[in-house]
């Protein structure tokens, strides 16, 4: 399937669109609630749908990688982000679901800090 649908593959010739390989993630809980529909009735045969700001910020919490940090700190900007309802979503619905929630607290918690630092230059 990626071989077909793979940047340059046929999918794409055809309909200018590709498939990516990506690792599974945790993303909180109920997160299917607050999809939004994005570029509704466009395609005949396909919904395409995005995660909640929040979900998606949280989702990149236990790799934590530079482009993650980037992402965040651009969603904070742009949405801009409640941090009191980014924390509350951690807790109630995804810290339970972390193999080491002490670390990822700890992660979000620099986060949060990097962007109150951020929005007070």
């Amino acid at each position: 399937m990626l071989e077909l649908g793979m940047q340059g593959g046929p999918l794409y010739k055809k309909y200018k669109i590709y498939l990516d390989h990506v690792s599974v993630t945790r993303v909180p809980e109920n997160y299917e609630d607050r999809l939004t529909e994005i570029f509704p009735n466009t395609f005949k045969h396909l919904r395409l749908l995005a995660l909640d700001p929040y979900d998606l910020a949280l989702s990149k919490l236990e790799r934590n990688i530079q482009r993650d940090r980037d992402d965040v700190k651009h969603l904070a900007k742009t949405v801009p982000f409640d941090l009191e309802v980014l924390k509350e979503r951690y807790q109630k619905d995804l810290r339970w679901q972390l193999r080491n929630p002490e670390h990822e607290d700890l992660t979000l918690r620099l986060w949060i800090d990097a962007i109150a630092e951020e929005r007070s230059q």
